[in-house]
């Protein structure tokens, strides 16, 4: 029962990138931060519940390592350093800073796209990890105009911003470490929302002169929405390409590469066949912005003042103005070898304009949503039922794995002496002489006398795998685990 770690779990790509792989049966672990309102585990849980509802159907809760990628191997302590030596035999990296402007007083972008990169490079060392993923960026190609072969990484390119200048120097570090397999390196244009859904949390690039623009129209309110000015203020006719990607493709095509070996070794640009046109960009704005202002008649404007509207406008777009470049083609020559079955979707007037109505519905992820946390969390349960350590070598005489899908689940193997549970460790060891599958719904109700494991497994709620001890004997572990402590 090996693992694969992931970083940026919790980020946009990260959560199709978390769903993707459990959907596709794989072990995956987490690394992630708390923040202000969540524990790492309920950060977790609040993506993964979101999932759960668009899917109808009950998901697999990895292993969760607190971490933080900006420090020594990930501020991981010993044990947490031995349990990833112990479980986990890949890496794939997706965590980033998406700043565009170096900050001095957070460090940003470098401390996570090059010192973090180092950070996680050292963790496979000390651990042993050898296959190493890494999310790269199609723009490390930086200020070039030719078409961009994957094969390119540093060839005396410029740069537009910090972003893309730590994100070479970061994949440059990857492909020096010698402790790890020849990498596999994804880089993916400029990612978007969902192709079906339009569902994003994350508002940079295509979304960024909507944003801007939409607070301006609040302020000026202008009689007519013309983006022409505005587009031509920043050094554009319209006539340049962007890169747009959606983010549920870029997982599939990740997923898919990540689960066959043949694959990997290799960069891939996860770039589409056509690109966009700015005037199409163009187009977006005016019509998004024209309706909003149709919806919003009552709203309080100062006056209506071209100039002073084209010159906040491009003041606030100044970071993201190189940004705004016609960019290169990339080559696929990889990806269609590896995906040839999973070509990108076109990107397309209707398409952009359901992104751009999901950001504005959603008013650009503002209110951040609320934590969803579990009625009952089955961790918390076993906490109080078992000793939880951090490794199980030397007890017990069987290890018996437990894995509960659902809201407030998770992986554990207990170790079994005689037919009780006499402790339990985070995740699914290789040595386990048993498994047991049900989600957490049937738990809780086996916790609160409303059902049995026998009665489950009869219902076909509950199902073991087993190489020797009896189903009886498995029902009788999972009974003691759900007793009251």
């Amino acid at each position: 029962m090996s693992y694969h770690l992931l970083t940026g779990a919790t980020g946009l790509l990260g959560t199709y990138l978390l769903r993707d792989g459990l959907l596709a049966g794989r072990r995956m672990a987490v690394v992630v931060r708390r923040d202000k309102m969540e524990s790492a585990r309920q950060r977790v849980e609040s993506v993964l519940a979101r999932w759960e509802r668009e899917l109808g159907h009950a998901l697999p809760r990895p292993p969760v390592l607190e971490g933080d990628l900006r420090e020594p191997n990930m501020g991981f302590d010993s044990p947490t350093i031995d349990w990833v030596a112990r479980h986990c035999v890949g890496l794939l990296h997706n965590a980033a800073s998406l700043s565009f402007t170096a900050n001095e007083k957070t460090g940003e972008p470098y401390r996570s796209n090059v010192d973090g990169v180092r950070n996680v490079l050292e963790l496979c060392r000390t651990t042993g990890i050898r296959e190493f993923h890494h999310v790269s960026t199609a723009y490390v190609c930086g200020l070039q105009h030719d078409r961009v072969l994957e094969s390119d990484l540093d060839v005396g390119q410029q740069w537009a911003n910090d972003y893309e200048q730590a994100k070479v120097q970061g994949e440059k570090l990857v492909r020096a470490a010698d402790w790890i397999d020849p990498p596999t390196v994804y880089r993916p244009a400029i990612i978007i929302g969902d192709a079906a859904t339009s569902y994003t949390t994350t508002f940079h690039g295509f979304y960024t002169p909507l944003k801007i623009g939409q607070a301006l129209v609040d302020q000026f309110n202008p009689e007519v929405i013309d983006g022409t000015p505005l587009i031509a203020a920043m050094g554009l006719d319209g006539t340049e390409r962007k890169n747009f990607v959606p983010v549920d493709w870029v997982s599939r095509v990740i997923t898919h590469i990540h689960g066959r070996p043949e694959h990997h070794g290799q960069t891939y640009h996860l770039a589409p066949r056509r690109r966009v046109p700015v005037a199409m960009c163009q187009e977006v704005l005016e019509r998004t912005l024209s309706e909003y202002v149709r919806q919003n008649p009552d709203r309080r404007p100062e006056a209506e003042d071209a100039a002073q509207l084209q010159a906040t406008f491009i003041d606030q777009m100044g970071a993201y103005q190189a940004y705004w470049r016609d960019d290169p083609e990339f080559d696929l020559t990889n990806t269609h070898r590896a995906a040839p079955h999973l070509p990108c979707p076109d990107v397309d007037l209707p398409m952009l304009m359901r992104m751009a109505d999901y950001a504005m519905k959603t008013n650009f992820g503002w209110p951040r949503l609320q934590p969803e946390l579990p009625q009952f969390d089955v961790a918390d349960h076993l906490h109080a039922t078992l000793p939880i350590e951090s490794s199980l070598n030397g007890n017990g005489t069987l290890k018996i794995g437990v894995q509960v899908n659902g809201p407030g689940g998770g992986q554990w193997t207990v170790a079994v002496d005689g037919r009780t549970p006499v402790a339990a460790e985070v995740g699914l060891t290789t040595n386990l002489n048993a498994l047991v599958y049900l989600n957490s719904k049937t738990f809780e109700q086996c916790v609160r006398g409303q059902c049995t494991p026998q009665t489950a497994a009869e219902r076909g709620l509950l199902t073991t795998e087993s190489n020797g001890p009896s189903t009886e004997e498995l029902l009788t572990v999972l009974s003691a685990l759900a007793s009251n402590p």
